[in-house]
């Protein structure tokens, strides 16, 4: 697999997929899929659907458990276990031996994730407008939208930059990430997420616009440290890692020296939106009192 763990959405529930380069096709977690079609509750009871339908296939000598592989994926607790995949003809051939009135929904859904993702390659700036539009659904300014999308174009810049270095565990990600985050905030990804009253959130989608600025300053920073310094391996690609987010840091502690305001904020997502939909009106406000004038 040469793609990226991604969350998927099908009416309103989440299915994890990684996108396979070499295929140029969609995998999806089975149990994800089976608990949509079942209307689960929760995953132990898609767990066990699932569990039951290999056995019934497999007593009936159905060769669909054939096609069915086993990726890493991350789980509810946030870490990372191997998972039964299929892509998504084998994803089709399942449905169809579960009986469910949102089949049909269903294969519709997948044969419009492949098409999104084709168009995707032949156009990559129609990832970005598809991101923009989710993101304003969301309530996001788009000021912050922006910023953030810009962070989606650093942070692939880093990995590949560590891919080049010898990094190809997905655990060695999160912790060089780890180390570039603790040394530019203070804080390591699981305490800034605890800071923000967040759980299994994407901690950027809950940063402010200079949180994600001094991030990005993180990942430039080590980005263009490695191409200098050109590290093998782990540890060597670690002490880069933090140089980058002591470049950040600098910035951050001049900032609040001069500001006299704390860079790293308690909002999430919530209060980001509460906020910027104040300043708006305060904006709002301001027009029509200078139009009064």
């Amino acid at each position: 697999m040469n793609g990226n763990n991604k969350i998927k959405v099908f009416e309103d529930s989440k299915i994890r997929a990684e996108w396979n380069e070499q295929e140029q096709d969609w995998y999806f977690s089975i149990v994800d899929v089976v608990g949509v079609l079942t209307d689960q509750s929760s995953q132990r009871g898609a767990s066990n659907y699932w569990a039951k339908l290999k056995e019934r296939l497999k007593n009936e000598g159905n060769e669909l458990l054939t096609i069915c592989q086993q990726l890493k994926m991350q789980s509810a607790d946030g870490k990372f276990y191997k998972t039964d995949v299929a892509n998504s003809k084998g994803i089709l051939r399942i449905i169809q031996s579960i009986p469910s009135p949102k089949a049909e929904p269903f294969k519709m859904w997948l044969a419009q994730l492949g098409k999104e993702r084709m168009d995707e390659i032949a156009d990559p700036e129609l990832a970005i407008d598809r991101a923009f539009q989710t993101y304003l659904k969301k309530g996001y300014s788009e000021k912050w939208i922006n910023q953030r999308i810009k962070t989606l174009e650093v942070r692939k810049e880093l990995t590949d930059e560590w891919k080049r270095s010898g990094i190809e565990k997905t655990q060695d990600y999160a912790t060089l990430t780890d180390i570039m985050t603790k040394e530019w905030s203070g804080k390591t990804t699981r305490e800034y997420k605890a800071f923000k009253g967040l759980k299994k959130e994407n901690l950027r989608d809950h940063m402010t616009n200079m949180e994600l600025v001094l991030n990005m300053l993180a990942e430039v920073s080590a980005t263009d440290l490695s191409k200098e310094l050109d590290p093998v391996g782990m540890n060597e690609t670690a002490k880069v890692a933090k140089q980058g987010g002591s470049v950040a840091k600098a910035a951050r502690k001049q900032y609040e020296s001069q500001s006299g305001k704390k860079a790293i904020s308690p909002l999430n997502a919530k209060g980001l939106k509460e906020l910027q939909a104040t300043d708006e009106t305060s904006n709002a406000d301001n027009d029509t009192t200078c139009m009064d004038d």
